[in-house]
Protein backbone atom coordinates (compact mmCIF):
# COMPACT_ATOMS: atom_id res chain seq x y z
CA UNK A 1 0.00 0.00 0.00
CA UNK A 2 1.50 3.48 -0.86
CA UNK A 3 0.90 6.52 1.76
CA UNK A 4 -0.14 9.98 0.30
CA UNK A 5 1.38 12.72 1.76
CA UNK A 6 -0.66 15.99 2.22
CA UNK A 7 1.35 18.01 3.76
CA UNK A 8 5.56 18.94 4.48
CA UNK A 9 7.02 20.79 7.07
CA UNK A 10 10.65 21.07 7.17
CA UNK A 11 12.38 21.11 10.67
CA UNK A 12 15.59 22.18 12.34
CA UNK A 13 18.63 20.03 11.28
CA UNK A 14 17.50 18.26 8.52
CA UNK A 15 14.34 16.82 10.45
CA UNK A 16 11.09 17.03 8.55
CA UNK A 17 7.57 16.09 9.63
CA UNK A 18 5.33 14.70 6.94
CA UNK A 19 1.29 14.36 7.28
CA UNK A 20 -0.01 11.42 5.13
CA UNK A 21 -3.70 11.14 4.26
CA UNK A 22 -4.66 8.17 6.75
CA UNK A 23 -3.74 11.65 9.33
CA UNK A 24 -0.50 9.97 10.36
CA UNK A 25 2.05 12.63 10.93
CA UNK A 26 5.24 11.01 11.18
CA UNK A 27 9.30 12.93 12.24
CA UNK A 28 12.00 11.89 10.11
CA UNK A 29 15.54 13.04 10.70
CA UNK A 30 17.41 12.68 6.76
CA UNK A 31 20.94 12.62 8.73
CA UNK A 32 19.50 8.29 9.23
CA UNK A 33 20.88 8.66 5.43
CA UNK A 34 23.47 10.00 5.12
CA UNK A 35 25.57 6.66 5.81
CA UNK A 36 24.00 4.94 3.29
CA UNK A 37 23.55 7.47 0.35
CA UNK A 38 26.12 10.33 0.89
CA UNK A 39 24.98 12.89 -1.65
CA UNK A 40 22.42 13.44 0.95
CA UNK A 41 24.65 14.93 3.31
CA UNK A 42 24.87 18.63 0.75
CA UNK A 43 21.23 19.19 3.00
CA UNK A 44 23.27 19.96 5.57
CA UNK A 45 23.07 23.10 3.98
CA UNK A 46 20.16 25.20 5.60
CA UNK A 47 19.00 26.80 2.45
CA UNK A 48 18.83 23.74 -0.11
CA UNK A 49 17.42 21.73 2.66
CA UNK A 50 14.75 24.83 3.11
CA UNK A 51 14.05 24.17 -0.41
CA UNK A 52 12.59 20.78 -0.06
CA UNK A 53 8.96 20.79 -1.47
CA UNK A 54 6.22 18.14 -1.88
CA UNK A 55 6.09 16.49 -5.21
CA UNK A 56 3.03 15.14 -5.95
CA UNK A 57 1.71 12.60 -2.51
CA UNK A 58 4.22 10.34 -3.08
CA UNK A 59 8.18 11.96 -2.77
CA UNK A 60 10.39 14.95 -1.25
CA UNK A 61 12.24 16.46 -3.44
CA UNK A 62 15.51 19.40 -2.57
CA UNK A 63 16.87 19.36 -6.91
CA UNK A 64 17.47 16.92 -9.64
CA UNK A 65 19.91 15.16 -7.62
CA UNK A 66 18.21 14.47 -3.84
CA UNK A 67 14.84 13.25 -3.02
CA UNK A 68 13.01 10.71 -0.65
CA UNK A 69 9.53 8.37 -1.35
CA UNK A 70 7.22 9.85 1.73
CA UNK A 71 6.77 6.39 1.34
CA UNK A 72 10.01 5.51 3.64
CA UNK A 73 9.16 8.75 6.04
CA UNK A 74 5.68 6.26 6.84
CA UNK A 75 7.89 2.83 7.36
CA UNK A 76 10.66 4.17 9.13
CA UNK A 77 9.61 7.51 10.74
CA UNK A 78 8.26 8.11 14.14
CA UNK A 79 4.84 8.62 14.59
CA UNK A 80 4.22 12.03 16.29
CA UNK A 81 0.38 12.14 16.26
CA UNK A 82 -2.15 11.29 14.34
CA UNK A 83 -4.71 14.29 13.39
CA UNK A 84 -8.50 14.41 12.50
CA UNK A 85 -8.80 14.31 8.92
CA UNK A 86 -12.17 16.28 6.84
CA UNK A 87 -14.32 15.30 5.09
CA UNK A 88 -12.54 17.46 1.75
CA UNK A 89 -9.32 15.02 2.85
CA UNK A 90 -11.07 12.10 3.17
CA UNK A 91 -13.11 13.03 -0.06
CA UNK A 92 -9.95 14.24 -2.13
CA UNK A 93 -8.30 10.63 -1.34
CA UNK A 94 -10.99 8.55 -2.41
CA UNK A 95 -11.80 10.36 -5.48
CA UNK A 96 -7.64 10.14 -6.26
CA UNK A 97 -7.47 6.70 -4.58
CA UNK A 98 -10.02 4.99 -7.27
CA UNK A 99 -9.55 7.11 -10.61
CA UNK A 100 -5.44 6.00 -10.08
CA UNK A 101 -7.40 2.30 -9.48
CA UNK A 102 -9.39 3.10 -12.28
CA UNK A 103 -6.25 3.98 -14.73
CA UNK A 104 -7.85 7.73 -16.00
CA UNK A 105 -6.75 10.71 -16.41
CA UNK A 106 -8.84 14.07 -14.38
CA UNK A 107 -9.48 14.95 -18.39
CA UNK A 108 -11.00 11.93 -19.03
CA UNK A 109 -12.66 11.79 -15.61
CA UNK A 110 -14.23 15.45 -16.53
CA UNK A 111 -15.54 14.23 -20.08
CA UNK A 112 -17.42 11.23 -17.88
CA UNK A 113 -19.16 13.20 -15.44
CA UNK A 114 -19.92 16.55 -17.38
CA UNK A 115 -17.98 17.98 -14.23
CA UNK A 116 -14.75 20.78 -15.14
CA UNK A 117 -11.48 19.18 -14.71
CA UNK A 118 -10.24 21.94 -12.66
CA UNK A 119 -13.32 21.27 -10.18
CA UNK A 120 -12.40 17.66 -10.41
CA UNK A 121 -8.18 18.86 -9.19
CA UNK A 122 -9.72 20.75 -6.44
CA UNK A 123 -11.69 17.92 -5.38
CA UNK A 124 -8.38 15.80 -5.07
CA UNK A 125 -5.97 18.33 -3.28
CA UNK A 126 -8.44 18.89 -0.76
CA UNK A 127 -9.87 22.08 -1.30
CA UNK A 128 -12.88 21.81 -2.39
CA UNK A 129 -16.25 21.00 -0.43
CA UNK A 130 -17.65 18.16 -2.93
CA UNK A 131 -21.32 17.81 -2.15
CA UNK A 132 -22.76 14.14 -1.77
CA UNK A 133 -24.43 14.43 -5.14
CA UNK A 134 -20.91 15.29 -6.81
CA UNK A 135 -19.18 12.52 -5.41
CA UNK A 136 -21.90 9.97 -6.88
CA UNK A 137 -21.68 10.96 -9.89
CA UNK A 138 -17.54 10.75 -9.26
CA UNK A 139 -17.98 7.09 -8.56
CA UNK A 140 -20.65 5.63 -11.22
CA UNK A 141 -18.44 7.84 -13.66
CA UNK A 142 -15.74 5.16 -12.02
CA UNK A 143 -17.97 2.27 -12.48
CA UNK A 144 -18.53 2.38 -8.69
CA UNK A 145 -21.03 3.43 -6.14
CA UNK A 146 -20.82 6.13 -3.05
CA UNK A 147 -20.86 4.44 0.32
CA UNK A 148 -20.79 6.68 3.31
CA UNK A 149 -20.74 5.52 6.99
CA UNK A 150 -20.87 7.06 10.43
CA UNK A 151 -18.96 5.41 13.19
CA UNK A 152 -19.78 6.01 16.50
CA UNK A 153 -17.60 5.90 19.31
CA UNK A 154 -19.38 3.04 20.75
CA UNK A 155 -17.96 1.28 17.78
CA UNK A 156 -21.36 1.12 16.13
CA UNK A 157 -21.18 1.63 11.99
CA UNK A 158 -24.35 3.11 10.25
Amino acid sequence: MFHKAIDLKLLEGTALEVTFQDGIVKHYDMSMLFSKYPQLRALEDRSLFLAGKLMGAYGIMWNDDLDIEVETIYEDGDTVRKDIITFNQISANAVLSARAAAGISQKRLAALTGIDQSDISKIERGVANPSVATLDRIAKALGGKLSIAINLSDGNTF
